[in-house]
């Protein structure tokens, strides 16, 4: 047997691609939260007053360009343990999908705050209680939007308003999508609610790899209906 076909047995093994997972999802991690890092030290100083939301949001800008290119890695990965290259993958990622990224990120931040603002003073607004349903309901279905529009920036390019119609087009057209991006949501909520804030964040990169599973229809269709 020569030594090229040994590399290539090595390399392509079910413990080879499981080691070659785990480097990417320890590596993509890493790099995440060092770009995210300025935004989510902050948060650590905001205390948990409603009026420090729009202050949240701000940090949390960062987040957005970062998850891009998280997802981006992650699905460019190699299943070949002697050709990882994740850190270089992530930061192309990163240098194509910020901006892009960030054109949804912000005004979606800036939606989700109105309406968390909106509920913690709900009381002072005067509003019938239904309301406060109603702009619950438009949180979450807001927030699996962006889970859409995250995956669609983030492995395709198309122009901002494009990926946004894309992604409400897909809130409802796939389905099995849009609840498996609520159940990830409900985990990362639950996280945080029964341990701590920090967690979701350390666990960003596999949270984010089955966001990407779940959302292979999503992309199949997107490359087949929507791309040349």
């Amino acid at each position: 047997m020569s030594a090229a076909t040994t590399a290539r047995g090595f390399g392509t093994g079910p413990l080879s691609r499981a080691a070659a997972l785990l480097h990417t999802l320890l590596t993509v991690e890493a790099l995440l939260l060092a770009t995210a890092a300025p935004g989510l030290i902050g948060l650590l100083f905001l205390g948990p007053d409603p009026a420090n939301l729009p202050l949240a949001a701000g940090c949390l800008l960062p987040f957005g360009p970062a998850a891009s290119a998280a997802l981006y890695a992650l699905h460019h990965r190699s299943r070949d343990l002697t050709d990882l290259h994740p850190a270089r993958v992530y930061l192309r990622g990163w240098r194509l999908n910020a901006f892009p990224a960030l054109k949804l990120w912000a005004p979606l931040l800036a939606w989700l705050t109105v309406i968390a603002f909106t509920l913690t003073h709900f009381a002072a607004a005067g509003l019938p209680g239904w309301w406060a349903v109603l702009l619950a309901v438009i949180g979450m279905a807001s927030l699996l939007w962006g889970a859409h529009a995250l995956v669609l920036t983030s492995l395709f390019t198309f122009r901002a308003r494009d990926t946004a119609r894309l992604a409400a087009y897909f809130l409802l057209r796939r389905g099995r999508a849009t609840l498996a991006a609520a159940s990830l949501l409900a985990l990362g909520g639950g996280l945080t609610a029964l341990l701590t804030e920090a967690l979701p964040a350390l666990l960003a990169a596999p949270l984010l790899l089955s966001l990407l599973g779940s959302s292979g229809p999503v992309i199949v269709e997107t490359q087949k209906d929507f791309t040349v």
